[in-house]
């Protein structure tokens, strides 16, 4: 059971702990993680941080959370109550003084009968239902209707009143395509129903701890998700600031854009921008202190959307963002090996222009051929960089396979004893979040693939097995060290507790080694198939008409990003990348960060 909304802040030394805890993990998951911006966040006062995508699920807020505390801030997450329920999550979440938040979607039941639109052109607020009991158990003035899921997504109405078992009045009129479409068909449609949830006293617990200069962090969209762009914004978010405003309360609203490249994978990398704090107008305030809360929150909500757009890079679907990844790594630049913020400002910058001049007859035939190249790609299994070695000569090519294929035994041999030591770790990982991304598949009606819940699963099963693990081996050490001392290999003066200690010392350093090591590995061995691509007659001629088309799509795409860029951005060229501080970049001697930010760019408390 989810405690009731406190209005204390976190207990500091509590919160630090929690956090000590999980930093490890949060350093071994990520490969890298840059900042730009924090200098945007107030040292003191009272900070609303509004975050998105929410695309890592608890991750998410411990990534936040450590980049905060250099900024000497501890955030009071607002969490899904559901989530205070489940055995680890809970606990720590309470320890760490997070806001528990009953949400209408966690209590969402399937309802009796079919509804549908009464009068769809005459009065589309009227709903009509057929064997419904709309009189009945969960339905109730305020609760919700939910519609089924159409092109990914489930509609939602409210209830404003209730005329009897088959007769509803809406509080607006349902303007979605899908929920029309739905509810003017013959027979109408399936449905279901959550009840009201009364919201004050989450309220009331945010707004005294805005009173006391505490800093509150909210993911704005409602739940975590895998898709490629953002959710529409709930509206707490807009009440809490304006409440605490109307109480006098100065709050700053400080959008953060979290942007991950491979956001569920280990060793993934993620830019968090700050931006600018939301200016909220004082005539925003006075509307809302004076009944017109729907015009003033409709608005601040539309201020912190657009300013959240400006920190993280939102595709329509999936095809744009990958058309905006490959257009980026055509791009002609002298420099190739970019800081991650670069990366991300130059996506950002892309994608607008792309959106902007779509319908142009160049970026049309531009896009076309682009697909075409990466889909030649994608069926040989090549990344875009890798037709380099097309370059090479037969013996180029065979002296750098040779080495490469040295370079993978040497690391191989070095990663194997932490990988047969942590395996059962890896395997239990793996089971248990693909397990967890099944179950928060089938139950969420906005999520792709449920990729937003295996990096928080991955970390928390690691987290807590390893520490059993490297116990039992100890265990198993000792016991042997006391029947035979190691087959006579340990010397009678080393103590018992010296093998215990060593053991902690030992065995969590092989993991780590296994790591590393396994990292590198992975990294040359994605780059052995166009070497061997390259030696083999039948490909030489694909990868070389390949090598020429992308020369070409370069200079296209080149000269029409320096052609119609500076509409938008003046300080757009070729030979001038947009400005981004470099923090610092990890990459390894066998790969570029073309290689690695070439599939799934997705931004990061459900």
């Amino acid at each position: 059971m989810a405690p009731k909304p406190s209005a204390t802040l976190p207990s500091s030394w509590l919160y630090d702990v929690i956090l000590n805890v999980f930093s490890p993990s949060i350093d071994i998951f990520f490969r890298e993680v840059q900042v730009r911006g924090g200098w945007r966040v107030p040292q003191d006062g009272a900070v609303i941080l509004v975050a998105a995508p929410h695309a890592n699920q608890f991750v998410d807020s411990l990534v936040l959370m450590r980049i905060m505390k250099t900024l000497n801030r501890r955030i009071s997450w607002l969490m899904a109550e559901k989530s205070f329920d489940k055995p680890i999550i809970g606990p720590l979440a309470t320890l760490a003084g997070a806001v528990p938040v009953s949400r209408a979607m966690d209590n969402v039941k399937t309802a009796q009968g079919n509804i549908y639109l009464l009068d769809p052109d005459g009065d589309p607020k009227v709903l009509g239902g057929v064997g419904t009991k709309f009189d009945g158990p969960g339905f109730e003035i305020g609760g919700s209707i939910y519609l089924p899921v159409l092109n990914g997504e489930s509609q939602r109405i409210d209830i404003a009143e209730i005329c009897g078992p088959e007769k509803i009045i809406l509080k607006t009129a349902p303007t979605a395509e899908e929920a029309l479409q739905q509810l003017t068909r013959q027979g109408g449609t399936i449905f279901k129903v959550a009840p009201h949830v009364d919201q004050t006293d989450v309220y009331n617990a945010v707004f005294e701890r805005l009173r006391q200069d505490g800093c509150v962090g909210i993911f704005p969209e409602g739940g975590s998700h895998d898709r490629t762009d953002m959710l529409p914004l709930k509206a707490g978010i807009a009440i809490m600031a304006l409440g605490s405003l109307a109480q006098g309360t100065q709050v700053s609203i400080v959008p953060v854009g979290m942007n991950y490249f491979h956001a569920h994978k280990f060793r993934s990398r993620a830019v968090v921008e700050f931006g600018d704090p939301v200016s909220i107008p004082p005539e925003v305030i006075n509307n809302f202190q004076n009944g017109k809360r729907r015009e003033s929150v409709g608005g601040l909500l539309s201020s912190i959307y657009q300013s959240l757009a400006a920190v993280t890079v939102s595709a329509p679907d999936f095809g744009t963002m990958m058309l905006v990844h490959a257009t980026r790594r055509l791009y002609t630049l002298k420099r190739r090996h970019l800081p991650l913020s670069t990366v991300l400002e130059m996506n950002r910058r892309l994608l607008k222009g792309y959106t902007q001049y779509r319908k142009d007859p160049r970026i049309e035939q531009l896009s076309k051929a682009i697909t075409s190249y990466t889909h030649q790609m994608q069926l040989l299994g090549l990344r875009d960089h890798q037709l380099g070695y097309a370059r090479f000569s037969v013996i180029g090519v065979s002296a750098s396979l040779l080495y490469r294929i040295s370079k993978l035994s040497i690391l191989a041999i070095g990663t194997l004893p932490g990988l047969l030591l942590f395996s059962p770790v890896f395997i239990a990982a793996r089971t248990s979040s693909h397990r967890k991304t099944r179950e928060a598949l089938a139950s969420s009606t906005v999520k792709v693939r449920g990729n937003d819940v295996m990096a928080t699963w991955k970390i928390l099963v690691a987290g807590c097995l390893a520490p059993l693990l490297y116990t039992y081996y100890a265990i198993v050490l000792a016991s042997w060290m006391r029947y035979n001392r190691v087959h006579g290999l340990v010397p009678p003066a080393v103590p018992l507790w010296a093998i215990i200690v060593g053991a902690y010392i030992i065995f969590p350093i092989l993991t780590y080694a296994a790591l590393i090591l396994g990292e590198s590995g992975m990294d040359i061995l994605k780059s052995l198939r166009p070497l061997l691509l390259c030696l083999s007659p039948s490909s030489v001629g694909t990868l070389a008409g390949l090598r020429d088309q992308r020369v070409e799509l370069s200079r296209q795409v080149t000269e029409l990003v320096n052609t119609l860029g500076p509409d938008l951005y003046p300080d757009c060229d070729a030979e001038r990348l947009p400005h981004a501080r470099r923090l610092y970049v990890d990459v390894s001697p066998d790969e570029t960060l073309d290689d690695l930010a070439d599939t799934e760019f997705f931004s990061v408390v459900e």
